[in-house]
């Protein structure tokens, strides 16, 4: 064996990133943890992403894909990544994969989450780094019934930026699951499907703040669905309260069980 995959879980603040992907002359957590790994390894070493968080986002289940040499294993890598990181990123859990695994294409599921304070206590600063404070109670009648619509198969080109998917996509996803749910202060909206297109949460989370604020009907989300363009779509809720939970993969792609 020349080399070893390993999938590293990682949780990470994004309030001082520009997002995942390296970019030059920007903090990225792409590449803090690609620095890192060079420093370990003594040579580039690619850290893939299951996907590419936007700056401001964060993270507590960040899948990445890395392939070191065999005398690391995988704990012994965590722990020693963990020693050089930055402390607004950490390794979570480490897992020796297939070589064939993939973060990105090898995934079967992804869940992600949005927190929305509705009290005046979102406004404090413990809390306004991961909160959207919208300060008014939202009609959560209309927010069960807009995240019902959500669940199943569907285009959705009306919910994502525009010319970031290549143009023979078709812009489908199926949602496992959708729904707002109670957290301390507010409420928080949780989404699971087998893939995600650029903002895509973010626009369903600012259309469905918008119908619950009256500020637009239950029915522009049906009519969204079957959009060829997102000209009619709210403007997407804020980077910083969306935070990616956990990417699920085929256990056959473990060496040891996850």
């Amino acid at each position: 064996m020349t080399e070893r995959t390993v999938q590293l879980v990682l949780h990470y603040d994004g309030s001082g990133f520009s997002g995942w992907q390296r970019q030059p002359g920007q903090r990225t957590v792409q590449g803090v943890v690609e620095q890192v790994l060079a420093r370990l390894c003594n040579e580039p070493v690619a850290a893939l992403g299951s996907g590419r968080t936007d700056a401001g986002v964060h993270a507590r289940g960040q899948a990445v894909g890395v392939r070191v040499g065999p005398r690391w294993e995988p704990e012994s890598l965590r722990r020693a990544i963990n020693a050089l990181l930055p402390g607004d990123v950490w390794v979570a859990s480490a897992w020796a994969m297939q070589p064939e695994f993939h973060a990105r294409y090898s995934a079967v599921a992804r869940r992600y989450s949005y927190y929305v304070g509705t009290g005046e206590e979102a406004n404090s600063p413990f809390r306004r780094r991961t909160e959207h404070a919208v300060g008014q109670p939202l009609d959560r009648g209309a927010l069960d019934a807009a995240a019902a619509q959500l669940v199943g198969e569907h285009c959705f080109r009306g919910f994502a930026v525009q010319g970031t998917a290549p143009a023979h996509d078709d812009h489908r996803c199926v949602i496992r699951d959708a729904a707002w749910r109670v957290s301390p202060g507010g409420l928080v909206f949780e989404i699971e499907a087998n893939r995600f297109l650029h903002h895509m949460v973010r626009f369903l989370v600012g259309t469905m703040l918008d119908v619950a604020r009256g500020r637009r009907p239950l029915a522009d989300l049906s009519t969204l669905l079957h959009a060829a363009d997102n000209h009619h779509v709210s403007p997407p809720a804020p980077p910083h309260a969306l935070f990616l939970d956990r990417v699920e993969y085929p256990r056959a792609l473990y060496l040891a069980p996850a």
